[in-house]
């Protein structure tokens, strides 16, 4: 029995919000050990930058990551202060 190889899957350009965006919360990785709460909290925090989403600070509540080493309202703070910035790049 063989397995087929994963589908190809498409990287977003360097310059994109998308990327900006998890490049923001992999910043936090050692506050953010799992890799599936920071891919939902990414997902979360671009949907916070197009308008549609709730803040960081409601969003670190919300979405139930599993925070090491630093507060809630701490790493909120921090990620706070570098979506500001791009979002003032947009």
């Amino acid at each position: 029995m063989t397995t087929l190889p994963p589908p190809a899957t498409r990287q977003f350009p360097e310059d994109s919000i998308e990327k900006k965006v998890y490049k923001v919360v992999d910043m936090f990785i050692d506050f953010l050990p799992v890799a599936n709460d920071r891919n939902r909290l990414g997902f979360s925090l671009y949907k916070f930058v197009t308008g549609e989403g709730d803040e960081p600070d409601i969003l670190i509540k919300s979405t139930k990551v599993k925070i090491v080493g630093i507060s809630p309202e701490e790493l909120a703070r921090k990620i706070s202060i570098e979506i500001d910035k791009i979002k003032s790049s947009m």
